[in-house]
């Protein structure tokens, strides 16, 4: 089998708590910089159109749900299909009275070609119901690539060790929350994950964001073989997190 090279971002950004249209006046310009160009696919971190936590500590979103074809996601299409970029971001979800945590994913034309509901919404997310559509393996860019969203990240290799070993790529959006004491957990995590299924990883998470938490940064991008190949410095601001991923 030829190898062949992909060029990924992992776009770490502040939440920006309530403000969808600022977000993605944000996401645009940044896509749209030379940071950008010649890139191949491009992940969100989770839930950053809305922001995943409010000023307050409230972390209810479903005042900002929308339905799979609504306004966000349309925003993400011409998002992707402006810059010429597969990209992948969020959507509180709602569909028949439910509410999702759910990423989707475009090619560079614009077209949705995965959609994700988060199977195991953290604790605090109790406006969320658990995601019933499985674990996909896409056909994006001529590659296997499956998703998960932050919390799933410890129950993955159960729930979805098929997906996991028939998949060249794992998209991994986080709002990413560490216990008070116990470090970075991803730093363990998804290098054994890389490995145990011989899986490349992408994890764009929330950046250092008000309020403040144990967790936000570091976003990264890991080899099959669970190598780090970049992450995101310390520090405020959006982070460009950037690598070539060669794929057999």
């Amino acid at each position: 089998m030829v190898a062949r090279a992909l060029d990924v971002v992992a776009l770490e950004l502040p939440q920006r708590f309530g403000d969808p249209p600022a977000a993605f006046a944000e996401i645009d310009r940044l896509l749209g910089s030379p940071a950008f160009s010649g890139a191949d696919l491009v992940l969100l971190p989770e839930l950053i159109l809305t922001g995943y936590v409010s000023p307050r500590g409230d972390c209810d979103l479903r005042r900002f749900a929308e339905p799979l074809e609504g306004e966000s996601a349309r925003g993400l299409a011409e998002l992707a299909r402006r810059h010429a970029v597969a990209l992948a971001g969020p959507l509180v979800e709602e569909s028949r009275g439910r509410f999702y945590n759910s990423l989707l994913v475009f090619d560079r034309d614009g077209r949705r070609v995965g959609h994700y509901r988060k199977r195991h919404p953290w604790f605090p997310e109790r406006w969320a119901a658990p995601g019933d559509l499985g674990t996909p393996v896409l056909d994006l860019l001529g590659l296997r690539v499956t998703t998960a969203i932050c919390f799933d990240v410890h129950f993955l290799s159960d729930d979805a060790g098929d997906a996991l070993d028939g998949a060249d790529l794992l998209l991994f959006p986080t709002a990413w929350v560490d216990p008070p004491g116990e470090g970075d957990a991803r730093a363990e995590l998804l290098p054994a994950l890389a490995r145990r299924h011989h899986v490349a990883v992408v994890n764009a998470n929330w950046g250092p964001s008000r309020p403040a938490l144990l967790g936000q940064g570091g976003s990264r991008i890991l080899d099959a073989e669970g190598r780090l190949l970049a992450a995101a410095p310390s520090g405020p601001g959006p982070s460009v997190v950037r690598a070539t991923l060669r794929l057999a």
